[in-house]
């Protein structure tokens, strides 16, 4: 009659099973990975990767649009002084036309 031993070690890391069968002087050892490297470990890096990508994105985009925004309000606003001069020296020559106009020893 055949004896079988089975021996069990798990370190956390990988897993390791071996088999001996007494008879046929058979040994079995089956060693399985475990833990974050691999394939699974690749996969979840690259993800990883491509979040921290697109979360650089549209913070870029963002401040892109910040500046883009702030631009536009300067150039309104200079716009807005520019036009509010000339409106004032306007007012002011219509203001010394009609003046002389009164009292033309001016």
């Amino acid at each position: 009659m055949a004896t079988e031993r089975v021996t069990t070690r798990d370190d956390g890391a990988t897993t390791e099973r071996v088999v001996e069968r007494d008879g046929g002087d058979t040994t079995y050892v089956d060693r399985g990975g475990g833990g974050g490297g691999g394939v699974g470990g690749v996969i979840i890096g690259i993800a990883v990767l491509a979040l921290v990508a697109i979360v650089a994105f549209f913070l870029l985009n963002a401040n892109r649009n910040d500046a883009l925004r702030t631009n536009a309000v300067t150039s309104a606003a200079s716009s807005v002084a520019d036009s509010t001069a000339g409106a004032a020296k306007d007012v002011g020559n219509a203001a010394n036309t009609a003046a002389n106009s009164v009292n033309p020893s001016r």
